[in-house]
């Protein structure tokens, strides 16, 4: 039957156990323990000789687990240096990956417990719903607070057979444990915090966005399920942590409370598109990234408030559109409207750092019909758009990116 309330159905597929706060991390013998004694941790390499990685390979080695340290992580993920990674913890016989760090790291972990569990080559696994079984155990540790990969069922990899980077998208990716300690992410750069940060706000504004699916619960489900009563809450939540607090949290490295509001903004912002999926901002930031080699989070960034711009005509997303701006600035809901929402978003941008349009990283007005063709080509993406977006729909919002110009409709 299909759903008679226009998207109040919702699937959660989340790890076993989830940890939050200042001290969390000593969770980490009892959760890696329950899965074995070996133990594969893969951690980025600017953690290796660092107190925080010398205390945990520690306090798990006095829990009686064999620890082995993999610190061989390539920004980007090239597939090549996962089949080597894989290789070197099927010799090990990990039992159990504990992934350390950021993004990178904790999708190295990913692939990693999947290549061990069932083989290669990755190529085999692009897409959705194509790992056949679990995989070995991940139990995933934040150090930055943006991706949200601890609790997600996805992992990016680069492919130079491929134009753009390469999804792989299974339940069975999901870690069974994450252990946030907002500890871990004090002092990070500014940089790292605020394109990893405005990210994870991304993740809550577009799960909230999703479209709704009209699911056929007698077939296997999509990894990715459209919007979600489950999580709609959560990814206000979400917004509510970052709005307010990522500013604060890129100003002052240190400040404990930002710290925390942001992390836990992150962490709920996975949780949320976990379930849901991304649309528009990661369709567009794909070819954008590929072209101009910049960070994830400063083209998802960069490309929110045009995407919101565009997508507001739509009555149903300029509603959702001033809900989510309610939370983040946390004010009556009356007060709130889509397009205060987009002038803020576009404020937060500036506060932090992330630049205001595409000629500014360097793309030029010819790229953009081949962006757009790109982005259309992200088909599970284009998907959970709330509309369907046409090429020129995609062009529109191009063009108004490069110029640095949100669209004028005070007079309709």
């Amino acid at each position: 039957m299909p759903d008679p309330g226009n998207g109040t159905v919702g699937t959660l597929r989340l790890p076993a156990q989830v940890h939050f706060g200042y001290g969390a991390r000593a969770q980490l013998p009892e959760a890696v323990g329950v899965h074995g004694r070996r133990v594969l941790a893969v951690v980025d390499p600017f953690l290796v000789r660092t107190p925080f990685l010398d205390d945990t390979v520690g306090a798990l080695t006095a829990a009686g687990l064999d620890v082995r340290v993999y610190s061989d992580i390539t920004p980007e993920l090239p597939v090549d240096t996962l089949d080597t990674a894989a290789a070197t913890a099927r010799a090990y016989g990990a039992d159990v990956i504990l992934a350390i760090g950021g993004g990178s790291a904790l999708d190295a972990a990913k692939l990693i417990a999947l290549l061990c569990a069932h083989g290669g080559p990755l190529s085999r696994y692009y897409g959705e719903n194509l790992v056949p079984g679990p995989v070995v155990p991940i139990v995933a540790v934040p150090t930055t607070a943006g991706t949200g990969s601890e609790v997600t069922p996805v992992a990016v990899v680069s492919d130079p057979t491929r134009d753009l980077k390469v999804g792989i998208s299974s339940p069975f990716l999901v870690p069974v444990a994450a252990i946030v300690d907002p500890e871990l992410a004090i002092g990070s750069p500014a940089t790292v915090t605020a394109y990893a940060g405005i990210d994870a706000l991304v993740h809550a504004v577009e799960s909230y966005t999703a479209r709704p699916f009209d699911l056929d619960w007698s077939a296997r489900l999509p990894v990715f399920t459209g919007r979600n009563a489950l999580v709609d809450g959560i990814a206000l939540r979400a917004a509510g942590h970052l709005g307010p607090w990522l500013p604060l949290a890129v100003r002052e490295p240190t400040d404990r409370r930002a710290r925390q509001e942001v992390a836990m903004g992150a962490l709920l912002g996975g949780i949320a598109f976990g379930s849901t999926g991304t649309h528009l901002c990661h369709a567009l930031q794909y070819p954008i990234g590929a072209l101009t080699r910049t960070p994830h989070g400063l083209g998802t960034g960069l490309m929110l408030p045009y995407v919101l711009d565009a997508l507001r005509v739509d009555a149903d997303v300029a509603e959702r559109t001033a809900t989510l701006g309610a939370a983040i600035e946390g004010i009556p809901p009356g007060e709130a409207s889509a397009e205060r929402t987009v002038a803020r978003i576009a404020r937060i941008n500036s506060e932090i750092g992330v630049p205001a349009s595409l000629a500014d990283i360097g793309v030029e007005r010819a790229h953009l019909p081949r962006l757009a063709d790109l982005a259309l080509g992200s088909t599970r993406l284009i998907a959970i758009a709330p509309v369907a977006p046409s090429r020129e729909l995609l062009l529109d919002i191009l063009e108004r990116a490069h110029a640095g110009a949100l669209a004028d409709r005070s007079a309709k």
